[in-house]
């Protein structure tokens, strides 16, 4: 399977994988895929390590490395801020009703060696924090960067191209893929509104085709919605070079999802997620509990703006998930995790090679299918 988006990287079928899990990411890329890690939330040395093992795994074989750099951010003005700083930002009022909020589900504290967890607080989002993972990334040798979050700043694209490295930019509409086309990213991922984590309002049926006419000669990936050879089919169908995909992965053998959060994805159906704010202080796609229902409260504080909100709630996210599956406290009914709507069909786990042959031999179905409706005479 040959298009504009699998030429650019070198791998052989059009299904990159985005996942935290760099087990994940191998898998897809050892299955002919491009996997690409999340590092959003890596250490330096944690980046560096996982990075050596992939390279160790695929041996040569393309893969990604995503990270979040936007444009704007709490501190943007001054180049970031550092965590002290950004805790010095937290309100009372949110620390009171976090406070409220895990006394009433019966979460208990942190023991003492673990009273600095972090969770989704560890993630980097400024230039300060995130430019030691950039100097990790290009140390190694991804075929593939992507930034998540606006269009990728000067900075980024200019270290990317300087290394022979393309960059992937992740939009939510047409306006936004321009933006990112104008920067100079080369490729342009049109992530529907179905997607788990940070999305946008429009579907991915409308936005994929506008996309495609709006910035082409440049490749374009179909995400949101896609778990499926059908779906892949679809998305090539209005246009698209291939697919992003992130959420099928998160039930994989392989996947590092705690299984008290891969449990609730293989119960849910499509209607069981939400776009919510309370996780990272932008809209994204998470499984709907009692977590982000609190969060929607009219008597509550509401969500801070990003990177001010996951470092609020990081401890928190750490007491939950150490006791989540535990009887005697509601912390199960809180947790939740970035998913997309597909995760109405995640009721099985797979092997990743697995899902990712089945994807290709579907495609090839339905695209035999399509090609049946020709009238050949």
């Amino acid at each position: 399977m040959r298009t504009r988006a699998t030429d650019l990287v070198g791998i052989d079928v059009p299904i990159f994988a985005f996942s935290h899990c760099r087990d994940v990411v191998a898998a897809v890329t050892n299955a002919g895929g491009c996997g690409v890690l999340g590092a959003v939330a890596h250490s330096p040395e944690q980046l560096d390590i996982d990075l050596r093992w992939i390279e160790e795994q695929v041996r040569g074989r393309p893969y990604g490395v995503d990270l979040l750099v936007p444009e704007k951010f709490v501190g943007a003005e001054t180049g970031g801020l550092d965590r002290d700083a950004l805790e010095a930002l937290l309100p009372a009022e949110h620390k009171d009703f976090l406070d409220d909020l895990l006394e009433r589900y019966g979460v208990p504290p942190l023991p003492a060696d673990l009273a600095g967890g972090r969770g989704v607080g560890g993630m980097r989002v400024d230039p300060k924090s995130m430019a030691p993972l950039l100097d990790v990334c290009f140390e190694h040798a991804p075929r593939l960067v992507a930034s998540a979050l606006g269009p990728p700043p000067p900075h980024f694209l200019e270290r990317a191209h300087a290394a022979g490295v393309p960059v992937a930019a992740l939009a939510g509409t047409v306006e936004h893929a321009v933006r990112h086309a104008e920067a100079g990213a080369d490729l342009i991922v049109a992530q529907g509104t179905e997607a788990g984590g940070h999305t946008g309002l429009i579907a991915t049926m409308v936005l994929v085709p506008d996309v495609v006419d709006a910035v082409g000669p440049l490749p374009v990936l179909a995400a949101g919605g896609i778990a499926r050879g059908r779906q892949l089919a679809a998305g090539m169908a209005l246009g698209a070079d291939g697919a992003w995909c992130g959420s099928v992965w998160l039930t994989t053998e392989e996947a590092e999802t705690p299984p008290f959060v891969k449990d609730k994805f293989l119960a849910a159906g499509a209607g069981d997620t939400v776009r919510s704010r309370s996780m990272t202080g932008k809209p994204a796609r998470m499984l709907r509990t009692a977590w982000t229902d609190e969060w929607e409260r009219t008597d509550g504080p509401g969500p801070l703006p990003m990177p001010i909100q996951p470092l609020l709630i990081g401890p928190a996210m750490t007491r939950i998930g150490r006791v989540a599956d535990k009887p005697g406290t509601g912390a199960n009914e809180l947790v939740t995790y970035f998913v997309g709507q597909v995760v109405g069909s995640m009721n099985t786990v797979r092997p990743t090679r697995r899902v990712v042959l089945d994807m290709v031999e579907e495609f090839i179905e339905a695209v035999e299918r399509l090609s049946g409706f020709l009238d050949e005479t």
